[in-house]
């Protein structure tokens, strides 16, 4: 078994350990979402925390972990009526971005439940982390068919397993626990709220910080087992501190006073719904149980806000996470009672040693590598934006994006099998049931009318003579469905001069604004291709992170020439590279543009209409944004879809409250219009 990294030897990040500490204390805090940028420590600090948290008592052999002092009734296991006792250590089970839906939720084996009518069942993930950790690095990578079953088994505390009528239930709690880089792409709304916590990590500035990061880290690598032997007595008494606060908690009370300082905070962000209320109440509770005292404080409401608030609070997928702490602290000076006096320290193993200690800003979380305070660690910086190539004279600075829209949908023709979204027709495992098919592995979706048609011409000859279906694995039947699938968009943005007006480049900008939040919502992968001047740059590879493509946009300046070949050139070849790597995800390419082409060569026009072409070919699914203005217009941006094959539709078209039926579904590719080219 291979030795894990302590959780006291972890460096700095205070607030990161305070919130997986709480979760240890009360498992109701409802778990903890850890953002930050990639290398920061954020998986390690996570598994060592399965190492401190005290044994379970579990039923002897009982494959769900019932406890045997209140066995699950209902779980397939049982009864449990009578059964011995057990302890074992408190399990963390990792649930990998690309676990099939069996591996979550578990098997059930439909051939014998068919033909012998039994709940063959093998169990998934959710059952082993029952009353464990169940911890997601990369969360927010994770398909949507599996979000849906995390949700339902954190709402219910159950999870439940269906095969056409055969159903097998069994308790599901546990305190799960996700990682993220949000340059990847954001959560879904609905799993983001399940979160109770959420901390924000980043790599310290401080030189000597990070050289005692490096030294501890090279340490433990040469000799793990020695490592954790120095850590040992550090690691035991903290265990043993969160035994006590776990003790305490029952105790803990939580004033009217207290209570309307919460609601008030709630309130005053406009966070939706109350959950919210409810996870602060809980975490400041736990503050105070781990900080030895039976009363709750203006001080544990004020740090439960800053780790339970954050994640709620934001309107869209742009607005950055965080809270206004003057804000925070002129509310709860408002709504004030008269504060409990602090109870003393309790004398305990983790008092003012390694395990417990700390100031009464962070919760007595233990003061290894005692880094900065929470002031003074650097947010997660988004990426700057590529510098653009310079146009020479007339370069203009960029301009703000218009307020964002809700658009007209976009999809890409025919029938796909791309990954579970919501933009275009595609086969999933999820969606209505079109027709069956036998097996590619192991069944999953069964469809029940095709596979007694398929088992009843042989009854006779398999001799049967009992009211049981007589079922062999030829018979089974897959079901084929159909649902939605996202897909790449990619955007080819004219930055160009002919664009540079400021109203209408903030138009423009907002309508790619809108886009994005469409993609957002869609499941897609975007992408940023900017053109001028002489030649065209991918601003923004294709990524799940709509937000790094906005803030790109953002940054955009406008001025030069248009280049619309190199554009088109450019993105051609992005596309054909996200072909290698991800051929089931079919694109789009959205063009926002004038039309117009002035650069690139000694016929610009020409030119364009030849990368035009080779989209066409590829069949690649194509939208052209006329952002042509004026009273007099050339059509252009309308020449330019016909030679992509696609279509053309105007930045007042794009607007979903605009006449029905003027944005269709793209047209299918291989439809080209052979257009001779006004010269722009």
């Amino acid at each position: 078994m291979s030795t894990r990294y302590p959780f006291t030897a972890v460096v700095g990040m205070d607030d990161l350990r305070l919130a997986l500490l709480l979760n240890a204390v009360s498992p109701a805090v409802g778990g903890v979402l850890v953002r930050g940028e990639k290398g920061t420590a954020k998986s390690t600090a996570v598994r060592a925390l399965a190492e401190l948290l005290p044994a379970v008592p579990v039923v002897a052999g009982c494959r769900f972990s019932c406890d045997p002092g209140s066995p699950d009734p209902g779980c397939p296991d049982g009864p449990h009526d009578d059964a011995p006792g057990a302890s074992r250590p408190a399990r963390m089970v990792e649930l990998p971005v690309g676990a099939s839906e069996d591996r979550l939720v578990g098997a059930l084996d439909i051939e014998k439940a068919l033909a012998e009518g039994v709940k063959a069942f093998e169990p998934g993930l959710l059952a082993a982390a029952h009353r464990g950790i169940l911890y997601v690095d990369e969360v927010n990578l994770l398909s949507d068919h599996l979000i849906d079953h995390l949700l339902d088994a954190a709402a219910m505390g159950a999870s439940h397993v269906e095969r056409e009528g055969v159903s097998v239930r069994h308790a599901a709690r546990f305190l799960l626990v996700g990682t993220m880089n949000p340059e990847e792409g954001e959560l879904r709304p609905q799993l983001l709220d399940r979160f109770g916590l959420t901390v924000e990590v980043a790599a310290s500035r401080d030189p000597e910080l990070r050289v005692e990061v490096v030294r501890r880290r090279l340490a433990f690598e040469d000799d793990p087992v020695a490592f954790a032997a120095r850590w040992a007595g550090e690691e035991a008494a903290l265990r043993e501190r969160i035994v006590a606060a776990r003790e305490l908690l029952p105790q803990v009370t939580l004033g009217d006073a207290v209570l309307l300082q919460i609601a008030a905070t709630c309130a005053a962000f406009e966070v939706d719904g109350m959950r919210a209320d409810i996870v602060m109440a809980r975490a400041a509770t736990a503050l105070a149980a781990w900080a030895g005292r039976t009363e709750v404080t203006s001080e544990d409401v004020r740090q439960a806000a800053l780790l339970a608030l954050p994640h709620r609070r934001r309107r869209s997928p742009f607005d950055a996470p965080g809270l206004d702490e003057d804000k925070l602290d002129e509310t709860l000076e408002q709504f004030k009672g008269d504060e409990p006096e602090d109870d003393p320290e309790p004398d305990g193993p983790g008092d003012g040693g390694p395990g417990g200690g700390g100031g009464p800003d962070r919760g007595g979380i233990p003061p290894q590598g005692e880094g900065p305070a929470a002031d003074d660690v650097p947010a997660p910086q988004e990426s700057p934006a590529p510098a653009p190539q310079s146009s020479g004279a007339g370069e203009r600075a960029a301009v703000k994006a218009a307020e964002p829209f809700r658009t007209k949908v976009l999809s890409v023709p025919g029938v796909g099998e791309g990954a579970a979204g919501r933009r275009s027709r595609a086969r999933t495992e999820h969606g209505r049931t079109t027709g069956s098919t036998r097996p590619r592995g192991a069944l999953t979706k069964l469809h029940l009318a095709a596979t007694v048609q398929a088992a009843a011409p042989h009854q006779r000859a398999r001799g049967r003579s009992g009211p049981g279906l007589v079922v062999r694995r030829d018979d089974l039947r897959q079901a084929t469905r159909e649902g939605r699938e996202g897909n790449l968009v990619l955007f080819a943005v004219d930055a160009s001069g002919s664009m540079a007006a400021r109203q209408r480049m903030s138009a423009v900008k907002g309508a790619v604004l809108s886009l994005l939040l469409d993609a957002y919502q869609r499941r897609d992968k975007v992408g940023l291709v900017t053109f001028r001047g002489r030649d065209a740059e991918v601003a923004l590879p294709p990524t799940s992170s709509v937000d790094a493509a906005a803030a790109r946009l953002e940054k955009l300046p406008t001025g030069g020439r248009t280049p619309l070949s190199a554009g088109l050139l450019k993105a051609h070849d992005v596309l054909r590279v996200e072909r290698l790597r991800d051929p089931s995800r079919r694109p789009l390419l959205v063009v926002v543009t004038d039309g117009r082409a002035t650069g690139g060569g000694a016929d610009p026009v020409a030119l364009a209409a030849r990368a035009a072409r080779l989209h066409a070919a590829d069949g690649t699914a194509s939208v052209v944004v006329d952002c042509e203005t004026g009273p007099v217009r050339l059509g252009l941006a309308g020449t330019l879809a016909r030679e992509l094959g696609g279509t053309a539709v105007t930045l007042d078209e794009l607007r979903a409250d605009a006449i029905a039926g003027l944005v269709r579904d793209v047209q299918a590719a291989g439809q080209t219009t052979q257009t001779a080219w006004r010269a722009a």
